[in-house]
């Protein structure tokens, strides 16, 4: 009799402790610097890929001078307006749209400084991001983040 009452406890806690734990909602804004060098490679995000929920915020901090960050043309979901920010600047960005964005630095895209950030885990833009014309060491960086997605 007591070692059922111990394993009724003990399932009772269990299935409590997950339902407290399934309703509470964490933010996860995101930061990303932008940099010079990092590891071996030069000219990068220290994040290639980000990911967030709907409503949370990539943080793009200007580590290194140079930089910024904007959003290739028929990169982002559908309704996403146009976003580019300042040289030398830090900046945020609140995802309200779920999907792949793709975004670079303006002057170093063909050095490869490309990111993505995927929101709501939703990859329903994958063929748009697939058909973006990336340039330079952008296009292999890019091909092996498709891959990775």
């Amino acid at each position: 009799m007591t070692n059922t009452i111990k394993t009724t406890n003990i399932l009772i806690f269990s299935i409590f402790t997950a339902i407290i734990f399934t309703s509470i909602s964490y933010a996860a804004d995101a930061t990303v610097e932008m940099l010079n060098k990092k590891d071996k490679e030069i000219m990068v995000f220290s994040e290639k890929i980000v990911r967030v929920n709907l409503g949370e915020k990539v943080f793009w901090k200007a580590t290194d001078k140079g930089h910024n960050v904007e959003f290739i043309k028929n990169g982002v979901p559908e309704g996403v307006e146009k976003f580019k920010s300042k040289y030398n600047q830090d900046v945020e960005y609140t995802f309200e749209i779920p999907g792949i964005y793709a975004y670079w630095c303006t002057p170093h895209k063909s050095m490869g400084m490309i990111g993505f950030v995927v929101v709501g885990d939703d990859k329903s833009n994958i063929d748009a991001i697939k058909s973006i014309k990336f340039v330079g060491k952008s296009k292999k960086i890019a091909s092996e983040l498709i891959d990775s997605l």
